[in-house]
């Protein structure tokens, strides 16, 4: 509605008496009050919906002019003051810190949310002409996504550092639990490849994946290195400590990838609700968990070789006194 100045003052009225009689058809005007009991309620006259959505109607309301020389005092309709047409405009006006908020949502499918943000910065950047006093602020999931990766970047570091550590209080030393944490970048290197085989981004749950990753690659080594150490321990070669330690925990390391890998495949393979969130974490251990697996079978045994040899006191094939192969059986003559 625009009010026409020109009319109102021909007619001796005021804006502020037409708007006042606008505001009091439309939005209403207190009439009196409904008491029940204690309970005291405002009884408000206004027009009814489906009249106040008819321009005509509006329009025709009538709006009390001022008082003649006789004192009588006439009407004139809205129309002949003001001009009513519909048009688009705001239908909420949020605000945020006291100041007004304007807020465009839209859904991502098919991409990661981090790259498609990312795009949209620099389109905007360099199509859009902010006005002064206004600027832009990316929220919602992607700033959830910020904030968790943020705590990703203290809590991934931080858990390696305690794996590392109690590693070493389990083994004693730091050749050892060396060797058995370099199977943790071979468990990521297969991770990352799944991610990229499969087509996923790297995300939260991603980066939880390579956590619990982690733990179960270490475990594989640990299991090794302790037989090694059992037999280092009794005097045995370092090679042949080597050999059979891996002998003998070689189906144990098989069955701890395995097992877990087919677990997780359910989760790698789901579409439903929370498939976003299980996927990446199921391919990352799957992934992981294959090469985890194969190198600790096939090269942690040359890791610990190459790092334990110069810590190993006795060289390779002298036998030492605390330890003696098992006797020859006797045969019956």
């Amino acid at each position: 509605m625009t009010f026409d100045r020109d009319a109102i003052s021909r007619y001796g009225l005021s804006l502020q008496e037409v708007a006042d009689t606008v505001a009091a058809a439309m939005a209403g005007r207190e009439a009196g009050l409904i008491f029940e009991g204690d309970r005291r309620f405002d009884v408000v006259v206004r027009m009814p919906s489906a009249v106040r959505d008819d321009l005509d109607a509006i329009g025709s309301i009538p709006v009390l002019l001022p008082e003649g020389p006789d004192g009588h005092r006439a009407s004139v309709s809205l129309r002949e003051l003001a001009r009513f047409s519909f048009s688009e405009g705001l239908n909420q006006v949020s605000r945020e810190n006291g100041k007004r908020r304007v807020v465009v949502q839209a859904n991502v499918r098919g991409r990661d949310l981090g790259s498609f943000v990312g795009e949209a910065k620099q389109r905007v950047e360099a199509g859009a002409t902010l006005p002064p006093g206004s600027w832009i602020t990316w929220g919602g999931q992607f700033e959830n996504l910020q904030s968790a990766s943020q705590r990703i970047s203290i809590v991934v570091p931080a858990c390696f550092l305690l794996i590392f550590g109690v590693l070493y209080a389990a083994l004693g030393t730091f050749r050892g639990a060396t060797a058995v944490f370099s199977a943790v970048p071979l468990a990521l290197a297969g991770g990352v490849f799944a991610l990229v085989l499969t087509g996923m981004p790297f995300s939260i749950s991603a980066a939880v994946g390579f956590i619990c990753l982690s733990g179960v690659a270490v475990l594989n080594g640990l299991v090794v290195m302790t037989s090694i150490n059992q037999r280092l321990d009794l005097g045995m070669p370092l090679n042949d400590a080597i050999r059979e330690g891996m002998l003998e925990k070689f189906r144990a390391v098989l069955m701890t990838g395995i097992v877990p890998a087919i677990g997780f495949v359910p989760m790698a393979i789901a579409h439903g609700t929370g498939a976003e969130v299980q996927k990446p974490l199921a391919i990352v251990v799957i992934g992981g968990l294959i090469t985890a697996t194969l190198l600790t079978l096939f090269v942690l045994p040359a890791i610990c070789r190459l790092l334990l040899k110069s810590g190993h006191k006795l060289k390779e094939g002298e036998m030492p006194t605390a330890y003696s192969p098992a006797p020859a059986p006797a045969h019956a003559e």
